[in-house]
């Protein structure tokens, strides 16, 4: 599954997932400072799931009718480790999580 990881989250995350996730970060792959709702255009061109933490995005964006899976990780805050101890629950959302469906993942 090819994923890309929104701008705001650790690029160390990358290598924390398992072998059957491609992921790539907002900024490798060039689109740092692009809006969310052509950001989310261009990932949905190239990859199966964005994840993020910007939680305006499920009010902001009409994420139903974009090809592509959200994930949005709800953290204490977006250290590293806050996230890292999150990977196999947004991994198993992963798993589950169709195009045009936003999934949240909480550490609460």
């Amino acid at each position: 599954m090819r994923v890309l990881l929104d701008e705001q989250l650790d690029h160390r995350l990358c290598h924390d997932f398992g072998p059957q996730f491609h992921v790539m970060t907002v900024a490798g792959r060039g689109w740092k400072g692009e809006k969310n709702g052509a950001l989310l255009s261009l990932a949905a061109a190239e990859f199966d799931a964005f994840i993020t933490m910007d939680r305006g995005i499920e009010y902001e964006q009409n994420w139903t009718a974009i090809d592509l899976a959200i994930v949005l990780v709800i953290a204490k805050t977006n250290r590293y480790a806050d996230v890292k101890s999150l990977i196999p629950a947004i991994e198993s959302a992963l798993a589950k999580a169709a195009p045009g469906q936003l999934v949240r993942v909480s550490s609460a």
